[in-house]
């Protein structure tokens, strides 16, 4: 039976500060080499699944440059493999194409799917994970479902965060609910559904335009309505999974990677993580250098010391410099003398000659995003440039291309904003 997968990257994952200013939250950098989307991608050609679509929206130049024609998963096909799909203008008369959210992305694209397509493969684009997509198909095609959800259990304080999903013991979904404050259930959407082909398309285009301008969330507004009615299954899955849709989450998940058995195995030779690599040489450590527990990637110069981080390519790390518990993206440099803790810096980004980043009192919430930014972590923006010598404290966003014109003095303290 053959089967489409549809990778739902077009979100605009506000949550993620300024990592997402100037890309789209599937685009985000992770690990070092990868992008989030690699994830998916990587999932489906693991899986046998070929015949792949992404559907982009908001900020997609860095996703597409990335993708390409899909080469690095070999997706580089004549007959199926990537295709990415961009909203459009629709003809006159039809709801308007620009995505208020997930039904409304797949409704947009539905003539993309060919009558040889029996079951279609719905995933996010923004979750990290290793999944083999094939045992969920096949309980999905055993069990006759029209629609069948994965299910990843999560503890009740973060509940909150998820769709949560009750299943009776047959493993048919009774209830769902949209992000309850409380709920008796701890199985979360993971955001991956099979629909029957037809089932898919009756539901998105069944109502008439004004009916369906009012239903843009594919689990809210079209799965837990239809419950009752239709054979809505739960698969669930007991694999690794993370939702990195929050700065802290994102931090969490990549600082996991240092751990001695990290539950991600970005090793594991039967499930590679293809991604989009560029030639560079290999790490080198220098002679004084000081490293410990790091996870580094080709290309980056390490001359000073660095402990507990993740590495991009290309970053260079001058001698003198110390970079401690923190996320460092490709081709940043750390000049000499300049202190990093604690902090997720994103690319091309300058900290100069005996600056600071990430000191001091930690208990001040950034005041634009309290509830966001309020553990101590502090953000630093694409192309930013760190003037020499400044200080910066902690839960601080520092906004992509901020240059040494946008600070007022020679200390930015915690909790506060620079806006480029």
């Amino acid at each position: 039976m053959a089967v489409m997968a549809m990778i739902l990257a077009g979100g605009e994952g506000p949550a993620l500060s300024v990592l997402t200013a100037k890309r789209s939250e599937a685009a985000v950098p992770f690990a070092g080499k990868y992008r989030i989307i690699d994830f998916a991608l990587s999932n489906c050609v693991n899986s046998g699944i070929f015949d792949v679509a992404v559907l982009t929206q908001y900020q997609p130049r860095s996703l597409n440059e990335h993708i390409g024609v899909g080469r690095p998963w070999d997706l580089d096909r004549t007959t199926g493999g990537v295709r990415l799909l961009q909203p459009y203008q629709s003809t006159k008369g039809e709801v308007g194409a620009w995505q208020a959210g997930t039904a409304d992305a797949i409704r947009f694209n539905l003539n993309i799917l060919r009558p040889a397509v029996d079951d279609v493969l719905i995933l996010a684009g923004d979750h990290i994970y290793t999944m083999d997509y094939g045992p969920l198909l096949r309980e999905h095609r055993e069990r006759n479902a029209d629609v069948t959800l994965a299910v990843y259990t999560v503890p009740g304080f973060e509940a909150h965060r998820f769709g949560m999903v009750t299943a009776d013991t047959q493993g048919r979904v009774v209830k769902f609910e949209e992000k309850p404050r409380r709920t008796t259930s701890t199985l979360a959407s993971m955001g991956i559904y099979v629909f029957k082909r037809e089932v898919l398309v009756d539901w998105l285009t069944q109502e008439d335009a004004h009916d369906r301008s009012e239903k843009h969330n594919l689990a809210r507004d079209y799965i837990s309505s239809r419950l009752a009615a239709s054979r809505v299954y739960a698969h669930r899955f007991q694999g690794y999974w993370a939702d990195v849709g929050t700065i802290q989450a994102y931090y969490e998940a990549n600082m996991a990677l240092l751990t001695e058995t990290p539950a991600l195995d970005l090793y594991n030779p039967d499930w590679i993580i293809h991604t989009r690599s560029e030639e560079r040489p290999a790490a080198l450590i220098g002679r004084e250098a000081h490293v410990e527990g790091n996870l580094l990637s080709d290309g980056c110069r390490i001359e000073g010391s660095v402990f507990r981080s993740v590495i991009s390519p290309g970053v260079h790390v001058a001698a003198g410099a110390t970079v401690r518990d923190s996320i460092i993206m490709t081709d940043t440099t750390i000049e000499a003398g300049a202190k990093v803790d604690r902090a997720i810096i994103d690319k091309h980004v300058v900290v100069g000659a005996g600056a600071e980043v990430g000191s001091g009192d930690e208990n001040t919430p950034n005041y634009k995003w309290p509830d966001r930014l309020n553990t101590g972590l502090t953000v630093v923006g694409k192309n930013a440039v760190i003037p020499q010598g400044l200080r910066v404290g902690r839960n601080v966003v520092i906004y992509p291309r901020a240059t040494d014109a946008s600070y007022d003095s020679k200390e930015v303290p915690s909790g506060e904003t620079i806006i480029a």
